[in-house]
């Protein structure tokens, strides 16, 4: 039973990935600074291919998506609220070593708030990300732990566009389901 139980948490082909996450990090240079946000959110995934690719960049591709009810941003002006969708999430997960996954992504989606971000341009911004991360695979669930480069934008949508760019560190708690699993 017990290897049932590891086969069905990692990620195979044609399978799904569930997870809730949260993060958060300081602005970095290159936008607004002093500023920091905290998000929460819950990802559906896709695994697209099986393990394909030369050596040590041996992986699997998949396709998620995000949705992310709680986001705060916390601004030397005010704090602002939001949510956000992020419906492209695309993700290489490296070969397996062992119970870990290393993994590449590239992210998009949009942001709404409740004041402006950063202040004085506009409460709809655009989120792209890149992150490097791993998943800690366990018996019936995963762990993830990634380093998150996010930039938010309102891209020309309100002048001026000073642009956010934060160093977010991310947590995550999922599971990789089969595609013989409901």
């Amino acid at each position: 039973c017990s290897a049932a139980g590891v086969a069905q948490a990692r990620p195979e082909d044609g399978g799904r990935e569930i997870q809730v996450w949260t993060g958060g990090g300081p602005s970095v240079p290159g936008g607004t600074s002093n500023t920091s946000v905290w998000n929460a959110g819950l990802r559906y995934g896709w695994i697209l291919t099986g393990p394909h690719g030369p050596g040590f960049l041996k992986g699997r591709f998949e396709y998620a998506v995000d949705v992310v009810p709680l986001f705060m941003i916390f601004q030397p002006a005010n704090t602002a609220f939001g949510a956000g969708f992020n419906p492209l999430n695309l993700k290489w997960s490296f070969a397996e070593r062992g119970r870990i996954v290393p993994y590449f992504e590239l992210s998009g989606g949009t942001l709404f708030t409740n004041k402006n971000v950063p202040a004085g341009t506009n409460t709809v911004n655009f989120t792209p990300s890149a992150a490097l991360g791993l998943h800690l695979l366990r018996e019936k669930h995963n762990w993830s732990v990634e380093l998150r480069y996010l930039h938010v934008s309102n891209a020309g949508l309100a002048t001026p566009n000073p642009g956010l760019n934060t160093i977010e560190v991310r947590l995550g708690v999922g599971k990789f389901l089969s595609h013989s699993q409901p």
